[in-house]
């Protein structure tokens, strides 16, 4: 039954998720959630407040004695994933999640279960409400559609929070503190160029990078695996003006957070040229297995004949786009100095498509050093203006540097090692 989590301990804690459990609130939907919010916090007598874009701020004094301790504030944000089995037919909208309890787990019928982040949520209103246990000044904000856009945190005015030390509440893994994360910027970069008639004696066929891994470009990115897009570019800038190639279309990645794991380009080849082209391919692909026998054995590069196009991207353009865009940065541009092993800045080439007479190129940039990613869009901007781009950023979200040296990371070591009887891993996240 659904509220078997009722009988759960600590009571407070279960009792609040349940609630939430029934409150429909997938991201872009979280009205009645904000509502739910603000009448806990006005029921318990608070100050609560929602801004103008719905986070909601619920403040409770310091417990009497401890007015000079420094003010804690608890993160959280209200909005879950809605992916739900194709036989459920729930409406997130609409629906209430129904919760199980299956041994040690918590569990959800045919549906994600909102412990991202309702459990975090959960855990600060138990705090806001109860009545023994002491602290200094409580501060907890609850933000909105953190999953598709982080809106809500993005959306908060400055100098609205007071207190002094946050602690997000929406970590993954039991017996692990996080400290760092990256920041990030999409660069959304437009290369023009006039559509031309196909000429006599060429052959149309397409150049097809697939067999890749691809993986998130934030926490797979340290594994070296190739990038498709990479690849495809790194041939055509070797081979198009030596053998006279026209370029007529480009489509390769999807996601702008995704590895791209297949590209294809559209090329006319001078029927002359067609048998040469093939065996340095060959050599190509060689090369390219060799660079990436152990991260990424699958990869192949591949001719094949294609349907002949309409039209060619003009010369001028064609070269100009296949030079930037293997020039672009890509992939790990500097380790952390503070912690090891972790990615501090990097950048993927997500997606470069040809559409009407433009080609796109979409990338995201993330660093825990606002500067770094800063520097990064500055080399974007000068590699794709060189070749008569637009670059324009957006999404900007800052990243969170980890600060080893932090009095609250040590406290919470302890009082982990005091309460678990082990020692919790301290890491940082190339993602935010």
């Amino acid at each position: 039954m659904s509220k078997d989590i009722l009988n759960l301990s600590p009571a407070p804690l279960w009792n609040y998720f349940y609630e939430l459990t029934q409150i429909p609130r997938p991201s872009k939907h979280e009205a009645a959630v904000v509502q739910y919010m603000k009448r806990f916090g006005e029921g318990l007598g608070l100050e609560t407040i929602v801004d103008e874009v719905g986070n909601v701020i619920i403040r409770k004094p310091a417990t009497p004695g401890l007015e000079n301790r420094k003010g804690i504030i608890l993160q959280g944000h209200v909005d879950m994933v809605p992916q739900a089995n194709s036989d459920t037919g729930h409406n997130f909208e609409t629906d209430p999640i129904q919760p199980w309890v299956d041994g040690e787990w918590v569990k959800a019928k045919g549906t994600t279960l909102g412990a991202d982040n309702g459990i975090g949520v959960a855990a600060a209103m138990a705090l806001l409400a109860s009545k023994d246990i002491p602290h200094g000044p409580l501060e907890a904000l609850f933000t909105i559609d953190e999953e598709t856009g982080m809106t809500g945190a993005n959306a908060l005015k400055p100098g609205l929070l007071k207190g002094e030390i946050l602690i997000n509440l929406d970590s993954e893994d039991e017996g692990e503190l996080y400290v760092g994360c990256a920041g990030g910027t999409n660069a959304n970069i437009r290369i023009d160029y006039r559509n031309e008639k196909v000429g006599e004696g060429l052959v149309p066929m397409q150049l097809a990078v697939t067999g890749l891994k691809g993986g998130h470009s934030g926490m797979d990115i340290i594994l070296e695996r190739g990038n498709s897009n990479k690849i495809l570019f790194r041939f055509l800038f070797q081979v198009t003006e030596k053998y006279d190639i026209r370029l007529a279309s480009i489509n390769g990645g999807s996601l702008r957070n995704a590895i791209p794991r297949e590209s294809f380009a559209t090329i006319l080849v001078p029927k002359k040229s067609v048998d040469a082209l093939k065996s340095e391919l060959s050599e190509f692909q060689a090369i390219v297995k060799s660079e990436l026998a152990s991260a990424d054995p699958g990869v192949t590069v591949a001719l094949e004949p294609a349907d002949r196009p309409e039209t060619v991207i003009d010369t001028d353009a064609a070269s100009r786009i296949i030079r930037a865009v293997y020039g672009c940065p890509n992939g790990v541009m500097r380790m952390s100095t503070d912690m090891p092993g972790l990615v501090e800045t990097s950048t993927n080439l997500a997606i470069v498509k040809s559409e009407g007479d433009h080609v796109f190129v979409k990338c995201l940039l993330r660093s825990s050093v606002d500067s770094a990613k800063a520097d990064l869009e500055n080399m974007f901007t000068s590699v794709f203006t060189l070749a008569g781009a637009e670059v324009v950023f957006d999404g900007q979200y800052p990243g969170w540097k980890p600060n080893m040296d932090s009095w609250i990371l040590k406290r919470a070591q302890e009082v982990y090692q005091q309460d678990f009887g082990k020692i919790p891993e301290i890491k940082a996240i190339h993602a935010g």
